[in-house]
């Protein structure tokens, strides 16, 4: 499709933090030949933008501008027929985020984001997928450390695995990291909607078709220490498991009963409990009006860490496989999480939706589901590791 189309793929909201970092990236490790543009509602702000680009290279001065603005449904259709591939950092999605799916899926146009709200992502497949499935557009949400390095995990260690029958496995996420003005924006509003996001959970479950003679489970764990990996547990109520249970519901390779588990580990009970307190302190915060306005009036989006400090933060992703009487240990890992490993896996998502031989699917659909290994080949070439610990 993107040799039909004027632009191979268009970044929307490359004026925010990590829309810029994912612009950098692109301007670095695009492949040469690529068409891409920049599309945005502030022409000033692109074109500072644009400079910037061009100190890297010369040759993107000229780069492409479009306006879109979620408020004009027109200019979002424009770029949508004009894109093969739209990348969008513009959040929180819950807000900001359906008028670009909608033009998207309209348009037959393949799309990628950032989010980790679950509410929205329920959201655009009640409202969006059957279109998309008509058009052919491929709808990927979540394509940044949300949830890459877990959806890919599992793929990846599976294909390790090889096993036939039922088959559990649990991701411990560790990492040393900041997080910006808009993941923490995004993250108060998600929590501040807890009430609507059950309904549309239900609501999705309702319409939403099961595998056949197969089942794929997200399993909420216990907080407890891991005989195998020596971290205490603690169960991470994000997207993560979502998405990685509705890969395994649309792969077979995943196996007859296929569960996940999704937690944060720590070395100590101390840090453990100390992180349970503060993700329940946020979320008192976020039911609070008075209390959300302060907090979210403290940290402004399109705010980050700056390069010294995102070069000393890093991740791990360990995941443990168990089935058929056997265990596999598999580990992802990579630096900066949030911000310079996402905006690397958000552009490669896109470059291979543009470019790859993925499979053939339609619809709002996982990085697993639509990529995969074309994927995971690429991110393992751009410096992300998936490795066997032990097995």
């Amino acid at each position: 499709m993107p040799d039909s189309r004027e632009l191979d793929l268009v970044l929307f909201g490359a004026t925010g933090f990590t829309g810029g970092l994912t612009a950098d990236y692109l301007a670095r490790h695009a492949p040469d030949g690529l068409r891409w543009g920049l599309a945005g509602r502030n022409q000033a702000k692109l074109e500072d933008v644009r400079r910037q680009l061009a100190e890297v290279d010369p040759a993107l001065a000229e780069l492409p501008l479009l306006h879109a603005d979620v408020e004009d449904p027109a200019s979002l259709a424009d770029v949508a027929r004009r894109a093969g591939v739209v990348i969008t950092t513009v959040g929180p999605y819950v807000a900001y985020g359906e008028p670009l799916v909608a033009a998207c899926a309209e348009a037959g146009t393949d799309y990628v984001d950032l989010t980790g709200e679950p509410e929205f992502v329920d959201q655009m497949y009640l409202a969006h997928h059957e279109t998309a499935v008509r058009t052919g557009a491929r709808i990927v949400h979540a394509c940044g450390f949300d949830s890459i390095p877990h959806d890919l995990g599992v793929l990846y260690t599976l294909q390790q695995f090889q096993g036939r029958g039922p088959v559990t496995v649990r991701g411990v996420v560790r990492a040393g990291a900041m997080f910006s003005g808009g993941t923490f924006h995004s993250a108060m509003t998600a929590f501040s909607r807890a009430r609507q996001t059950k309904a549309v959970v239900q609501q999705r479950r309702r319409v939403e078709p099961r595998p056949e003679g197969r089942k794929s489970r997200a399993v909420a764990g216990k907080p407890h220490k891991d005989g195998l990996l020596g971290y205490w547990l603690l169960p991470m109520p994000t997207i993560d498991p979502l998405v990685v249970a509705r890969s395994g519901a649309a792969l077979a390779s995943y196996g007859p009963d296929f569960r996940y588990s999704h937690y944060a580990g720590t070395k100590t009970l101390r840090y453990a409990a100390g992180g349970a307190a503060a993700v329940t302190s946020m979320f008192l915060t976020a039911q609070v009006p008075p209390l959300r306005r302060f907090a979210l009036d403290r940290v402004k989006p399109g705010e980050g860490p700056d390069e010294a400090r995102r070069a000393k933060s890093w991740f791990t992703v360990d995941f443990v496989a168990e089935g058929d009487g056997r265990t596999l240990h598999t580990r992802v890992s990579g630096g900066d999480p949030g911000y310079d490993e996402t905006a690397k896996m958000l552009a490669e998502s896109a470059l291979c939706l543009a470019f790859d031989d993925n499979p053939e699917t339609a619809g709002q659909v996982t990085t697993a589901q639509a990529m995969g290994e074309p994927l995971l080949a690429r991110l393992q070439a751009a410096g992300l590791r998936f490795e066997v610990v032990l097995g």
